[in-house]
């Protein structure tokens, strides 16, 4: 694997950010036509499945969901509790801000600290291997993640990345993992054709514009305010080809509850769901129902970051496990996973139907 380098904090300030001329301003370009072919419309403002979930009986069951507030594609959660989607199913529910190592977030899920969390099916696979009693119940969305450059330095497309540096958040993170996947789709090495060093969210338009690395990944807010701010072009997401149609984010629960209160778990899971088909519906409200989590971003931004990713995309049941496999198979390519695991045992262990129709 090749040498990553962290450059710190202080060591990037020494060249402002604010001193930055920004990059040439490069319009949004249409989107592919599998995203335009995605476009909202009255049918996607149901969630999936067709299982009827009644509320929770007796007195209001009180939950916590543990989550990354600054991340966009965790809108439904703020959202399931301003537009009373908890309380449709007598469910009141404490949050707590949680951007720690993701095994610590599956400790507090084994351990009851926390009842359920949304998070990203790349972050979260490699760990639940360790046998955490945590089990992954809906897809919730797809797409959130950019590759992004400048539109003048040379790279188009994923096979100008090779003998390139990357520039990520999180050396394991799931966009480190996802793009590792797209490249090796594009027959390029992620480990000995790339390499990758890691810097904090904010200053990786820094590192971009020094020269150290020669394109960008993250999430929203961050990827679409640089994108905007810097002119930089988006050479790949994971809302292209297939990957459109994957779940990106996931809702996970804690093992005990799905055993104890089938009923509180599947309930919780149908409101979440039921908040992330309405905000796909409704952007502009979810915008300003999240705003307070994305201090540098206006509703107006959110709004748009919503409409971007496919927050219309859920999956369940069979279909759910499908995308877990596909990610696991995935992973085995990229050196993620052992070659010989069993990705369709794996999937049956670690993800759990509660709405079946």
């Amino acid at each position: 694997m090749p040498e990553t380098q962290n450059l710190t904090r202080r060591a990037l300030l020494g060249t402002s950010l604010a001193s930055l001329a920004p990059l040439p301003f490069l319009p949004d370009r249409a989107r592919s036509a599998t995203m335009g072919s995605m476009g909202h419309d009255d049918s996607q403002c149901a969630a999936t499945g067709k299982g009827l979930v009644p509320p929770v009986p007796g007195p209001t069951r009180r939950l916590t969901i543990a989550w990354n507030e600054s991340a966009v594609c965790t809108a439904a959660v703020p959202v399931a509790k301003a537009k009373g989607f908890f309380a449709r199913y007598n469910i009141d529910v404490d949050y707590v801000n949680f951007a720690g190592a993701t095994d610590q977030l599956l400790e507090a899920l084994s351990t009851g600290k926390a009842d359920g969390a949304p998070g990203m099916a790349l972050r979260w696979l490699k760990p639940l291997q360790q046998g955490f009693d945590v089990k992954l119940v809906a897809g919730l969305h797809a797409g959130c993640m950019y590759l992004l450059a400048p539109p003048n330095g040379g790279i188009k497309q994923l096979a100008d990345l090779r003998g390139k540096t990357v520039g990520v958040t999180d050396i394991g993170g799931p966009d480190r993992n996802f793009f590792s996947i797209r490249l090796k789709e594009a027959g390029i090495d992620p480990e000995s054709d790339v390499q990758w060093r890691q810097y904090p969210a904010d200053l990786l338009p820094v590192a971009l514009q020094r020269g150290d690395v020669q394109a960008i990944t993250d999430g929203d807010p961050f990827s679409y305010l640089q994108k905007r701010q810097f002119g930089l072009a988006e050479i790949d997401s994971n809302m292209r080809g297939e990957w459109a149609h994957i779940a990106c984010c996931v809702i996970g629960l804690r093992g005990s509850l799905i055993r104890d209160e089938p009923a509180v778990a599947a309930a919780v899971t149908r409101a979440i769901l039921d908040a992330g088909a309405w905000l796909a519906c409704n952007p502009d409200e979810a915008g300003r129902i999240f705003k307070p989590y994305a201090a540098k971003a206006s509703a107006e931004d959110i709004a748009q970051m919503i409409r971007i990713q496919g927050h219309h995309h859920q999956t369940l049941g069979s279909a759910f496990r499908d995308d877990i496999v596909r990610y696991a198979d995935a992973l085995k390519q990229i050196g993620v996973f052992r070659p010989s695991l069993d990705t369709s045992r794996y999937a049956q262990r670690v993800t759990q139907d509660l709405l079946a129709a």
